[in-house]
């Protein structure tokens, strides 16, 4: 076929897709009509996730899987933008690993509120000033992030979604390599790239602030003085900083998982993980006989933290994450038996065991 052939027929399946999408959008918003009218919650993991799934089983094409993915997200995004400009608290400010996990789980459509730290992340939620907020939970280089666990205890909010993020870090900079004498950056990353700068600047001044793209600014701002940060490319290029080496993360499969919290948590989807927490008597033998509660129905633990109440000396709560979903028989009954052998049990929510 000719070139100006095909690029007719494109031409005309581009003008076929803006019908579809626009017929789309329609049905989406019919369906937000009828949530609001029945106090349902606009966002939906579930349908995502069964979404999601059903179109990578449907692909005949030339399109790879990862690539429709993030068609789909851009589409669903567009459709959550026009149900009460729909608002998701992050990390702050923007160009954040934060701030690039709930792009990735929302896309680019709706709004995005930045906060200055994780806790007034889970307040603009619980204030119903944002529908949602995204916090990181867990790195796979540098384990649990405690003081996001730390804010669970006491939140009403729940766990509705959970975004893995690859973390690529960077040395960036606006003056040569060999001028550096400070290095800026948030503390998860300095740990996830401990090897590289006990190799590379052993002698540096490591400064820890609140964020990746704070310390970009930082490294600008302080460049005469031998600044320099590291972080991420958007970090670098909202920031006009060059990158003078790129992943640089002590391990190449560095990733954060990040959690969405809102007002509710998910529906079951046949592939979930439950969050709680629980804290134990003070007895002999009480953390064995809680943990037997899931041994004994079969229920798969994938991880456990433990931490300090803040209550009494020496006394920890345990954060767990469970295979399946708390509606599962399993999972619903080992939850009442920990319950005989604990001074607290809470749940932070189900949610879709997804990467996505």
């Amino acid at each position: 076929m000719p070139l100006d052939q095909i690029r007719k027929k494109i031409d005309t399946l581009d003008h076929q897709l803006i019908g579809l999408l626009s017929e789309r959008a329609d049905l989406v918003h019919e369906v937000g009509e009828i949530k609001k009218a029945e106090g349902l919650q606009i966002y939906a993991p579930e349908r995502e996730h069964a979404l999601l799934r059903r179109l990578a089983e449907i692909n005949q094409g030339r399109i790879p899987e990862k690539s429709l993915r993030a068609i789909y997200r851009e589409i669903m995004s567009s459709a959550l933008a026009l149900e009460d400009n729909l608002t998701v608290a992050y990390l702050g400010p923007e160009g954040t690993w934060t701030h690039q996990a709930a792009i990735k789980k929302f896309g680019h459509s709706i709004n995005y509120a930045s906060q200055a730290n994780f806790a007034e992340v889970f307040d603009q939620v619980a204030r119903r000033k944002a529908h949602y907020g995204v916090v990181p939970i867990e790195n796979s280089t540098e384990g649990a992030i405690s003081h996001t666990l730390d804010l669970f205890v006491d939140s009403p909010l729940q766990i509705c979604a959970q975004i893995m993020l690859r973390i690529e870090n960077g040395l960036m900079a606006c003056i040569p390599r060999d001028e550096i004498k400070t290095l800026y950056s948030h503390p998860q990353v300095f740990g996830q790239c401990r090897n590289w700068i006990l190799r590379h600047f052993p002698e540096a001044d490591l400064v820890e602030v609140s964020s990746t793209t704070k310390a970009a600014a930082l490294a600008r701002e302080n460049a005469p003085n031998g600044a320099a940060a590291l972080g991420g490319k958007l970090a670098a290029e909202l920031n006009e900083l060059t990158m003078l080496e790129e992943s640089i993360q002590d391990r190449s499969t560095n990733t954060t998982r990040f959690l969405v919290i809102g007002e509710e948590t998910c529906p079951a989807t046949g592939n979930d993980r439950t969050s709680i927490l629980f804290s134990i008597h003070d007895r002999p033998g009480s953390l064995v006989n809680a943990l037997q509660a899931f041994d004994k129905l079969n229920v798969n633990m994938s991880k456990i933290e433990s931490r300090p109440s803040k209550q009494r000396d020496w006394e920890y709560i345990f954060y767990v994450d469970l295979a399946g979903h708390c509606t599962d028989a399993a999972v619903s009954e080992a939850l009442l038996e920990l319950e005989k052998h604990c001074s607290l049990v809470k749940m932070f929510g189900s949610y879709p065991d997804t990467e996505s």
